[in-house]
């Protein structure tokens, strides 16, 4: 299922762009990533024919937890009960690399706009990673983010992400 989130535009313009598939405007950005790589786009083409074309790629690779942490999680005393100890939680190493990467990731999206190179943009990552870098846009990124996709497009090529924003519902 497509979501979008609209910046500027009424709730008929979205609900016509589900209907015939994703507009993507000459000079647009996609921005299509997870926790891991980022693929930005721009659109070269207009939006009854996209020609998408590979602006920036971004990579990190983010082992996972057990391979980052060498101890047992630590205790403490337990406050509530008075005696014992409690276990504190194991952190996760490997969300915290997702959540750093995603976070730079909207600052360099932000100096773009600041720069002037990007005017506004569309966004596709799984919900997770939505989810994850939502809270570190900028004001500036957040009205030029147009629309949002909760789809897994990242290690698809780019034709194929091409195709897959434009097709028709």
């Amino acid at each position: 299922m497509l979501k979008f989130r609209a910046s500027g535009l009424s709730r008929t313009n979205i609900e016509e762009d589900f209907m015939t598939g994703l507009a993507i405007r000459n000079g647009e950005w996609v921005v299509v990533c997870d926790g891991a790589k980022a693929l930005v786009l721009e659109n070269v083409g207009d939006s009854k024919f996209p020609n998408l074309k590979t602006l920036e790629v971004f990579e990190e690779k983010h082992p996972a937890t057990h391979e980052q942490g060498t101890e047992r999680p630590g205790r403490m005393p337990a406050v509530a009960q008075g005696t014992g100890r409690a276990a504190v939680g194991q952190t996760d190493w490997h969300e915290r690399g997702e959540e750093s990467f995603l976070s730079k990731l909207a600052e360099h999206l932000d100096a773009a706009l600041g720069a002037g190179k990007a005017k506004s943009m569309v966004v596709v990552a799984p919900p997770r990673a939505l989810g994850m870098l939502r809270p570190a846009y900028s004001h500036a990124l957040k009205n030029a983010v147009r629309a949002e996709l909760d789809k897994d497009f990242v290690k698809m090529p780019v034709h194929e992400i091409e195709k897959h924003l434009t097709q028709k519902a």
